[in-house]
């Protein structure tokens, strides 16, 4: 990756501040995407992901295809048949033992011991905090699990999942700590939002990634505008009663037109009781394409007055070479990250 000390320090756009990592880089170790990350975006950054190295992280869920008995998953996934029942009829009953421990856990608890050795270095600035970004369990039950077994398995995957949220809490100061979910099958699903993140202390940064998949740089679907996303947002707004630090939504390189983003005059983004009015950072940063960002952001302003800026998803399948694009983008459109994401004092860059 190259070196970005040269850039420029000033952006053309008052309006626009900060940058969110959605979380995984073409880097080969925590170390690497940590420091590299921090120093192509300096002052950018209240929170940083461990670029969710290595080939399975990098792919989404992909690396927890292996968590479920293959008598459950799709065929297509390598699914067995399950042995037939009474009357010829398949069944499995499965039970927590058949639904293997997450990672999730673990391997964060490790990302932490490389971010806190960083930052005593100072690599890292004080103030910005380890972001950890997780799927609800809906996501790879939905994706690779028959349908006739995803209501007993979502329910023992869920404890897995809980128990990884466990072990980073209980590793991770909470003041240390940004957890991101990653949203992508589960329009609309808002009771089980709401069911995963009841568990998490308020100290807890929380920010929520919207996504239409990009499996070989494709979409699930085409959006039409950002309205099926807005709407999502508002809902999990009105029934989490907690702070929401930031939302993340994102827009396609073809879209710079002011009906794609008419639909952010209705977004919220501070529910009535919250303290903390959520950030919001728009997908706009496509690589290879300033040009194409720089007009994302004049039409975006015109319906919310100030924003972030990212990536459309995250980067562990991007080429090296549009990694550099992307970091210098990024980099010169947007502005230090000003505090404004949130009102108290516990989630500030220090930018001196």
């Amino acid at each position: 990756m190259k070196s970005m000390s040269n850039a420029p320090t000033t952006t053309p756009f008052a309006s626009v501040t900060g940058v969110l990592l959605i979380g995984s880089a073409p880097l080969f170790s925590t170390a690497e995407a940590l420091t590299q990350l921090t120093a192509a975006l300096p002052n950018r950054l209240l929170s940083i992901p461990d670029g969710e190295t290595g080939e399975a992280r990098r792919n989404y869920i992909d690396s927890e295809i292996k968590r479920f008995p293959r008598e459950a998953l799709k065929p297509h996934f390598g699914g067995l048949d399950p042995p037939p029942a009474a009357g010829h009829k398949p069944i499995s009953i499965f039970t927590l033992d058949d639904v293997k421990p997450t990672e999730y856990g673990t391997v964060a608890v490790q990302s932490y011991r490389t971010f806190t050795e960083l930052r005593k270095h100072g690599v890292i600035p004080t103030g910005v905090r380890l972001q950890v970004s997780l799927p609800l369990p809906f996501a790879p039950v939905q994706v690779y699990i028959r349908a006739e077994f995803r209501e007993q398995l979502e329910l023992l995957y869920e404890i897995r999942m809980r128990e990884a949220v466990t072990t980073i809490l209980s590793n991770i100061p909470a003041d240390d700590l940004a957890i991101q979910l990653d949203l992508a099958v589960e329009v609309m699903a808002l009771d089980r939002v709401e069911r995963f993140v009841a568990g998490l202390p308020a100290d807890v940064a929380l920010g929520f990634h919207f996504c239409y998949g990009d499996r070989d740089h494709k979409h699930f679907i085409e959006p039409e505008d950002l309205g099926v996303v807005v709407d999502f947002a508002n809902g999990i707004q009105g029934r989490l009663k907690r702070d929401i630090h930031w939302m993340h939504l994102p827009v396609p390189r073809d879209r710079d037109d002011e009906a794609y983003f008419e639909p952010l005059r209705r977004l919220v983004l501070r529910a009535p009781g919250n303290e903390v009015e959520t950030k919001l950072y728009l997908g706009i940063v496509h690589a290879n394409d300033e040009g194409g960002t720089k007009r994302r952001i004049q039409t975006a302003s015109k319906f919310v007055e100030r924003f972030g800026v990212a990536t459309e998803c995250g980067l562990g399948r991007t080429p090296v070479e549009e990694l550099d694009s992307i970091l210098q983008i990024s980099r010169e459109v947007s502005g230090p990250a000003n505090c404004e994401l949130s009102k108290s004092s516990d989630y500030k860059v220090d930018s001196s």
